[in-house]
């Protein structure tokens, strides 16, 4: 099957692009397209106008801010994952999309069109709700917005966007001293969409837990951040790894398999609390 039939438009620069979506909301963007046009053509997906955003070099960056690292939404899965920058800094974003499909897939596919997807079972959102990112949305005519990426994603490939709205930029904490983290996912084959996964970002002193945020992702219709107080002020041992990993899943109901679901979650969230826990500070 072909997609409906649309109006074609590729801008110059983030500017020209607002305007085309404020004058088409019904428009789509089409970055690396992975995603995108596999529904076109099965007409899941019917915009008027398709807004190619491929030649918007301005948002295929990397650059460190202080604290902090600024990712454009242009910028592909590979880069994200071999950019030495982000090994270094952030080496959980590098981590995570190693897992995103294959090569040829992660090198087309883009950051911003993986976040603005909202596939829940996508592992990118995930480690950005792990690593307390912040998403830089912009309108034409309107003011920026900044939304916590545990606010981004609202439901199965729903997001807070509002039409003619454009995600650019993400922000992300580089990981304080004393800072660790770690992942896990089962999937069928290296490269497949994964039944569970886990992130996990784990901060310690004296050899304690003093922060940890732990996400799961593929057993809800979004990347769950769980409730990790009971592991504040612990060692991280083997033991509480597995008594809290079996009391954080027990009561998922993912959408299909959950028996299975919930046992793969308790192992990917164990498996990334014990990576976390061996990395060295």
């Amino acid at each position: 099957m072909k997609p409906a039939p649309f109006q074609y438009r590729r801008p110059l620069d983030v500017a020209e692009a607002l305007a085309d979506l404020r004058a088409a909301p019904d428009g789509k963007l089409l970055a690396g397209g992975q995603s995108l046009l596999a529904v076109m053509n099965l007409r899941l997906s019917r915009p008027s106008h398709l807004i190619d955003i491929g030649r918007l070099g301005e948002l295929d960056r990397i650059f460190d801010d202080e604290d902090s690292l600024i990712v454009g939404a242009l910028c592909t899965h590979r880069r994200l994952e071999t950019d030495p920058l982000v090994r270094r800094r952030v080496p959980l974003l590098a981590e995570a999309v190693g897992h995103v499909g294959h090569v040829s897939i992660r090198n087309q596919g883009t950051v911003g069109g993986s976040v603005a997807h909202a596939d829940p079972a996508a592992e990118l959102p995930a480690a950005l709700v792990a690593l307390d990112a912040t998403l830089y949305v912009d309108r034409h005519g309107h003011p920026r917005r900044e939304v916590p990426a545990e606010a981004f994603f609202l439901s199965f490939y729903t997001t807070v966007l509002e039409p003619a709205e454009m995600l650019t930029w993400i922000r992300v904490p580089a990981p304080e001293c004393g800072t660790t983290w770690g992942f896990a996912e089962i999937a069928r084959r290296r490269g497949d969409f994964a039944s569970a996964g886990a992130a996990v970002v784990l901060s310690r002193e004296a050899g304690v837990v003093r922060q940890v945020r732990c996400v799961l992702f593929g057993v809800a219709d979004r990347p769950i951040l769980l409730d990790t107080a009971v592991l504040t002020g612990r060692p991280v041992t083997d033991q509480t790894v597995e008594a809290y990993a079996a009391d954080a899943t027990r009561d998922l109901d993912p959408p299909d398999e959950p028996e299975l679901r919930r046992a793969h979650a308790r192992v990917c969230v164990t498996r990334a609390l014990r990576d976390a826990a061996r990395r060295e500070t």
